[in-house]
């Protein structure tokens, strides 16, 4: 499995906030107003990734020998099955919060011309909020994708140099 690329969450959210404004333009008026209840739930999830991918960094690298000594307890092995979870939730949850950023953005831009009325002015706040909540998600989930990596192991790269220069 290939690490998620920026660019392409970049370019769903793109794609999303055009389709969003599309959708927008004929069925604004008979909308509700914008929900800002998903802001915390966004934050919440963004949190537990965060935590999740700290902690798996650290014990990934104590299995390795790199890690744990210096806060002095035994760190609990990681299962390679809890690992290979959690990149799975990163990935999905980082295409998640790049289609809320797009859909969120699509509405930013399309209330934007009318903010002087206030249920749109508050829903282009909402969206932007919604917005800003999707992006530290996206960022979140991309560390802890980050953190499910092995280190490379310097050890073997310096055995291996001498014995590629014989």
């Amino acid at each position: 499995m290939k690490p998620t690329r920026v660019s392409v969450l970049v370019l769903v959210a793109v794609v999303c906030a055009g389709l969003g404004w599309l959708l927008l333009r004929s069925l604004y008026a008979k909308l509700p107003p914008l929900p800002w209840t998903g802001v915390p739930a966004l934050l919440i999830a963004a949190m537990a990734e965060a935590w999740t991918g700290r902690d798996l960094k650290t014990r990934i690298a104590a299995r390795r020998g790199r890690g744990g000594q210096e806060t002095g307890r035994r760190l609990k092995p990681v299962a390679p099955m809890f690992v290979s979870r959690m990149v799975a939730l990163a990935k999905a949850s980082s295409l998640a919060a790049a289609i809320i950023a797009g859909v969120a953005g699509g509405f930013g831009v399309y209330l934007s011309g009318s903010l002087s009325a206030s249920v749109p002015r508050q829903d282009a706040l909402t969206a932007v909020v919604t917005f800003a909540a999707a992006v530290v998600l996206a960022c979140a989930a991309l560390y802890l994708e980050n953190c499910c990596r092995v280190p490379e192991d310097q050890d073997r790269d310096e055995r291996e140099a001498p014995a590629s220069s014989r």
